[in-house]
């Protein structure tokens, strides 16, 4: 495909703010599309496939295989592209949003042909292997019921928003895979209890992070401060304003979360599939953003995991406790399920949210250390279900989930690479995927969450 320069490179040949003409290829996995220039893969921000734009590389070095760039003209549209609706969506601007130049349904598409792409790059996995798993109408990215202003249009459903701390002490957002904070009037992605948090009104001296919490229920909303570090880890002096009503306020510490006003934990309501159920969660703790995430997710977990009264179940990476809670109400108080979490404060939630139910026991630690003990105490599980962090479960921890033999395991995953290489892995330990749900919880980002069962080959 042919491309003409617009603009010289930058100084000593560097290519940042080299400007070039480019047809668009497809979408990949990150929020941006393939281009090529002269041989070289050129993946661009703000542009979407089958569109010709000037591009401007803003990262790379001569001899590197591919440049990054942002689309900072469009001379043929797509006829996916919109308005972005925030006007600090775009090159040089914040960098939380990537779809943002893309109608609801385009961004749901893309999601699902980088599900679709990783999972055949990394697992073997075609669009015929796929068929049989996915249905009739293909993957499709699903999107999630939550309450809130706009969220049918993909905004204003972020319950928690991290907003970094400017030079001058003002809250705003950073740029894309940079520090540099963007000063912001308002996250227009920012459920409306966040949104109420102005990052103009006041300064925020000493501090590197403030996160707003908007609990589901009518408790007062959550800021948790982080305070900014000097190079010898002290702590600068930090000078904290009057946060607006109502709010509760807490720092970061060395010994954990202090509490300055109010509370240090949210509340969660979420409808589960046998009935409603609160949730405490503590301070920036995890919990999912999208208000209608937790009761979507925790439906297709029980769905796949297929579950029976009396049956013996490993939550791994539990959290709070969400998915737990769920696994067990559907095997009862006969049945037997095992949370396993790492963090502290989310182990000390958990306790608290599934106090109630006497078929769970929560043990802390490392996922692979817990799988071990359970290993060699020849416990049974009938089905296993994981939620790990971005970058997946892993082979460590795959190979011991194996060696309890579960029937089914269901995995939760934030991110389609990292979904697709367990994937491969559990194909290698004996385990077939059978079924598979992605989920729209990041609209106007490239986030996509998916869930998949996989059983004994």
């Amino acid at each position: 495909m042919s491309s003409q320069p617009a603009q010289q490179a930058g100084e000593q040949g560097s290519p940042v703010g080299l400007e070039v003409e480019v047809e668009v290829g497809p979408v990949a996995h990150g929020g941006h599309c393939v281009a090529r220039h002269e041989g070289r893969v050129l993946f661009v921000r703000h542009a979407l496939p089958g569109e010709r734009v000037v591009a401007r590389v803003t990262e790379g070095a001569p001899r590197d295989s591919y440049w990054r760039a942002d689309a900072v003209a469009v001379l043929r549209l797509s006829p996916d592209r919109v308005t972005p609706p925030c006007p600090w969506a775009g090159p040089g601007l914040c960098g939380g949003c990537d779809w943002q130049h893309a109608a609801l349904p385009a961004q749901r598409a893309l999601k699902a042909a980088v599900l679709a792409e990783q999972l055949e790059r990394l697992a073997g996995l075609d669009a015929a292997a796929l068929a049989p798993v996915t249905g009739d109408g293909g993957l499709v990215v699903e999107a999630v019921d939550g309450d809130g202003v706009d969220v049918e249009a993909g905004l204003r459903w972020r319950t928690r928003v991290q907003y970094a701390v400017g030079p001058g002490g003002r809250l705003g957002l950073r740029e894309h895979r940079s520090h540099r904070v963007v000063e912001v009037d308002d996250c227009r992605i920012a459920a409306p209890r966040a949104a109420e948090v102005d990052p103009r009104a006041v300064t925020w001296p000493g501090a590197e992070g403030v996160e707003v919490v908007a609990p589901q229920t009518g408790e007062d909303r959550l800021l948790v401060v982080t305070p900014r570090r000097t190079g010898d880890g002290q702590g600068r002096r930090l000078r904290l304003p009057n946060p607006p009503a109502p709010s509760s306020l807490a720092v970061v510490g060395d010994e954990g979360l202090a509490r300055v006003r109010g509370r240090t934990w949210v509340a969660q309501e979420v409808e589960l599939p046998r009935g409603p159920r609160s949730f405490r969660v503590t301070g920036s703790g995890f919990w999912q953003v999208h208000p209608g995430a937790a009761a979507a997710l925790a439906g297709a977990v029980v769905r796949f995991a297929g579950l029976a009264p009396g049956e013996a179940v490993a939550d791994l990476y539990a959290g709070a406790g969400l998915l737990t809670a769920a696994l067990a109400e559907e095997v009862g108080e006969d049945g037997r399920v095992v949370s396993v979490e790492g963090d502290a404060r989310a182990v000390a939630d958990a306790r608290r949210n599934l106090r109630d139910l006497p078929q769970v026991r929560v043990l802390p630690g490392r996922v692979d250390r817990a799988l071990g003990a359970m290993a060699a105490d020849d416990e049974h599980v009938d089905v296993v279900v994981l939620d790990p962090p971005r970058v997946g479960a892993r082979r460590g921890v795959l190979e011991r989930v194996a060696s309890l033999a579960p029937r089914t395991v269901v995995h939760v995953a934030c991110d389609p690479a990292a979904l697709a290489r367990d994937v491969a892995v559990l194909a290698e330990l004996g385990y077939r995927l059978d079924g598979l749900r992605a989920f729209d919880l990041f609209p106007q980002t490239h986030h996509v969450e998916a869930v998949a069962r996989l059983v004994r080959a």
